[in-house]
């Protein structure tokens, strides 16, 4: 999730930079070298953001699975204990 959201916003940042500048009527190579820079800061940012994300995520599942199959076994245990004996 962390590569799929530094490559988003990296591109994202590249093409709003290079768009930018050259609505501006920027210097290409300047414009470039800006747009590179976004890439590379907000590809960083990107994948921190998603890394996180990945493991709030996978954290809270885990966290839901286990809390589901300790009512499960707290409910058969406790079916256990109150079945008559034959």
């Amino acid at each position: 999730m962390g590569r799929t959201y530094a490559g988003v916003l990296g591109l994202l940042a590249f093409g709003l930079i290079l768009a930018r500048g050259l609505l501006l009527g920027s210097d290409a190579e300047a414009c470039l070298a800006a747009a590179c820079g976004g890439l590379f800061g907000f590809a960083a940012v990107g994948l921190v953001a998603g890394t996180l994300a990945d493991r709030f995520t996978s954290e809270a599942v885990k966290a839901r699975f286990e809390a589901a199959l300790k009512s499960l076994d707290d409910d058969k245990t406790k079916t256990k204990k109150t079945a008559p004996a034959t």
